[in-house]
């Protein structure tokens, strides 16, 4: 009689995170894993699309050229051209520590329990980290809108209308009541401001939900299509006021506007919290793509092991990224 512990008299197991029969057992089950976490993210995250992104190989910071603008005048026969003077400088964008979303699953709890937790891990992993890269790009842009970013050396991406936090901001009431044609008022106000300033490229609005629905569920002008309005009550959305494509988030920043803890290093939520005038009465922003800038040093990975010493999968979904104010002029506040 063989021994137990034989291996000439063990099964050939079908495994089923092999590849091929290959020896690393797990690997199919990271890889879907991987692409759960990756799909979470991007269906939760609205903010990335919306701004300048860069992405780096190594490194702590990256540079963004800011160029002034040049000027002209009327020559005078006989008189030499010497050239004008264009000013130039650079915005620093710093990549911030490493953030972390992770869970343990014990293996006897994996074995006992009727229904699989990993899809559902994975998916709230990917939720969490795209909340965080959600908040604090969001507060970003409002540093934008408000002045507060220290990020311009250029007067002309600040000029007089952007000159303090004030006039970064519009008024979407003058009461306490909301309706859904001053919310399009302020977004068509916005856009007139930045037209005035010279501020160009695709623009952008993010509403809180009760703006959102606000602008929703009345008779304005971006719901009528009587006068021209493509909002649908049906369907739940309003694509566009001015040919503003209008977005509804929970994550822009509010009166205690915390994203993630700090690490040992400081770095992390501090760049991105603050409290002032306006941010108790912050109903959503209009931007473009030049209000806030993001580097990624690493981005969004999974990585799992099974740890012997505690009988458990450990899993960690991560990246590396850094956030500033771009140009201050690119943003407004609707307050």
């Amino acid at each position: 009689m063989s021994d137990w512990n034989s291996l000439s008299d063990s099964t050939a197991a079908s495994r089923l995170g092999a590849i091929n029969g290959g020896s690393d057992k797990r690997a199919l089950f990271l890889k879907q894993f991987s692409g759960e976490v990756l799909t979470s993210f991007e269906e939760r995250n609205i903010a990335m699309p919306l701004h300048r992104v860069r992405t780096i190989s190594n490194g702590k910071s990256a540079q963004f050229p800011v160029t002034g603008v040049a000027t002209a005048a009327y020559h005078t026969a006989g008189d030499t051209i010497y050239g004008g003077t264009v000013n130039a400088s650079e915005i620093t964008v710093t990549v911030d520590d490493l953030l972390v979303s992770s869970t343990f699953i014990p293996k006897i709890d994996e074995a006992m329990n009727h229904y699989d937790v990993r899809s559902i891990y994975s998916s709230e992993m990917g939720n969490a980290l795209a909340n965080a890269a959600d908040k604090n790009v969001f507060s970003i842009i409002y540093q934008a809108a408000t002045g507060s970013g220290t990020a311009d050396q250029e007067a002309q991406w600040t000029n007089g209308q952007f000159a303090s936090g004030a006039k970064g901001t519009i008024a979407v009431s003058a009461d306490s009541t909301i309706t859904g044609q001053e919310v399009v008022d302020s977004i068509i106000k916005s856009l007139e401001t930045f037209d005035a300033n010279d501020v160009t490229g695709e623009k952008y609005c993010v509403l809180t939900p009760a703006m959102y629905y606000t602008l929703m569920g009345a008779d304005t002008t971006a719901m009528n299509r009587d006068t021209g309005g493509n909002g649908s009550v049906a369907g739940g959305n309003v694509p566009t006021v001015g040919g503003v494509k209008i977005f509804m988030s929970n994550h822009l920043p509010t009166s205690d506007a915390g994203t993630v803890p700090l690490n040992e290093s400081g770095r992390g939520a501090t760049p991105y919290t603050g409290s002032d005038a306006y941010l108790a009465t912050l109903k959503g922003m209009v931007f473009t793509k030049d209000a806030a800038a993001t580097v990624k040093l690493l981005d969004l990975g999974v990585e799992s092991e099974y740890q012997i010493e505690r009988q458990g999968t450990l899993m960690v979904a991560k990246y590396a990224m850094g956030h500033n104010v771009l140009r201050n002029k690119a943003a407004i506040a609707l307050v």
